[in-house]
């Protein structure tokens, strides 16, 4: 029991401190929400064309999101490297399980953040469409792409947080594992808007794609975590 109990201490102490550096730094809205807005808006610019931008909003807005991941990723763990962070807490015999957990529930946290700026900015640029029960796919969708992004995210940023060059190897790594989450969370997301016809039934799938997905990251990355780091 006290063992659980402190487990929980540590998740939510790395959890709160991962939210105080962002709310002191602001990366998320001073350069991330930036950053994925220019996207939407310039490729609204780029195709003119309603139907088209109906089509391709979901993808634009997953495209966004993982793009932006790279930058979230790689700012927590520079600082957490830069600092010692992650040297001092493993010399301390602190459950790295439980690190691992509070960074990406961090990490997810502001991604979630950052989509629904995304997709409100679908609705005002791209006037897409959305029922009742697309709402409710959207939200199931955008919790679970977030949840396994948030997982991954932090088990390669570990990886790769002491390697040289490391602004560059995150991205190459890290693209190829995620592509998965990119095309399984675009299709539930057309599903949701009614993009091209699709019905919100077949959104379902895809969302059960993310859940394994989800859950494969969240038990491996809890296991394998450690190791990375102590390597």
């Amino acid at each position: 029991m006290k063992k659980s109990t402190g487990r929980g201490r540590v998740v939510s102490a790395v959890f709160i401190k991962d939210l105080r550096i962002e709310a002191r730094s602001r990366v998320v809205t001073n350069q991330v929400l930036p950053f994925a807005g220019l996207i939407m808006i310039m490729f609204a610019f780029a195709l003119d064309n309603d139907d088209v931008l109906q089509r391709v909003a979901g993808g634009l807005i997953w495209l966004a999101t993982i793009f932006s991941l790279f930058v979230i990723v790689q700012r927590s763990f520079a600082i957490d490297t830069d600092d010692s962070a992650l040297d001092s807490l493993r010399v301390a015999g602190i459950d790295l399980s439980a690190v691992f957990l509070g960074k990406a529930l961090a990490l997810t946290l502001q991604l979630v953040a950052l989509d629904v700026v995304l997709i409100a900015s679908a609705f005002l640029l791209y006037q897409v469409q959305v029922s009742a029960v697309g709402i409710v796919l959207l939200v199931t969708c955008v919790t679970c792409a977030t949840t396994g992004l948030g997982f991954v995210g932090t088990l390669y940023g570990g990886l790769t947080a002491g390697a040289n060059g490391r602004e560059t190897l995150l991205p190459l790594l890290l693209l190829p594992v995620v592509a998965p989450v990119l095309i399984a969370a675009t299709r539930a997301t057309e599903a949701a808007f009614g993009s091209g016809g699709a019905a919100t039934s077949e959104g379902w799938a895809w969302v059960g794609l993310l859940t394994i997905f989800a859950a494969v990251f969240g038990i491996g990355g809890s296991l394998a975590f450690g190791p990375l780091i102590d390597e």
